[in-house]
């Protein structure tokens, strides 16, 4: 199996579950259409990531995944510097958020997309631990400019849903998912 994600979180949880996995990636342009819904657009990008490592691979299931945290309809991206992840944080502070993972598994042309939506309630953050927060770089490469799994967990009052979903891949639906497209696991 490939993963065709770079991200740390993503490979830890599949070492994590046992999977036998290789990691490579492929340079994609990662647009969407901003007037689909979040699970949507998640499901797109994965497929997007997983398409071309496929085609390189055409005998090997590929996995495909993207994350986005999504407040009021909006989506929150990677923040772009520690302004923008303080401006994230503070939107989030003491309210209930969606985190939508899109997950694409493809085999040649075969291929299964599907996603979750874990429900994440933060709690009121000071300005002083929004301050220190970004201060230790963690929620630069993150959507929504925190990582649960991280010094992060300290923001979070509560979940609903998978919480491996919020880490980056839900991996018990992946598990499932994988039996019934047939592979082995």
């Amino acid at each position: 199996m490939i993963l065709a994600s770079a991200s740390p979180r993503r490979r830890e949880l599949l070492q994590l579950a046992g999977f036998d996995f290789t990691v490579e990636t492929a340079a994609v342009e990662e647009t969407y259409d901003p007037t689909l819904p979040p699970a949507k657009i998640v499901m797109h990008l994965a497929a997007v990531k997983a398409e071309p490592i496929a085609r390189l691979h055409p005998n090997e299931p590929v996995i495909g995944a993207d994350t986005v945290v999504v407040l009021d309809e909006a989506i929150l991206g990677k923040p772009r510097d520690a302004q923008d992840a303080a401006a994230m944080l503070r939107r989030l502070s003491g309210r209930v958020h969606q985190v939508y993972t899109g997950v694409c598994l493809r085999r040649g042309e075969k291929s299964v997309c599907f996603h979750e939506c874990t429900l994440v309630r933060f709690k009121e953050l000071s300005d002083e631990l929004i301050a220190a927060y970004v201060a230790t770089g963690e929620p630069m490469d993150k959507a929504g400019a925190y990582g649960i799994q991280g010094r992060g967990c300290v923001l979070v009052e509560g979940i609903q849903g998978d919480y491996f979903n919020v880490v980056g891949l839900p991996v018990s639906r992946l598990y499932d998912e994988m039996k019934d497209f047939g592979e082995k696991v």
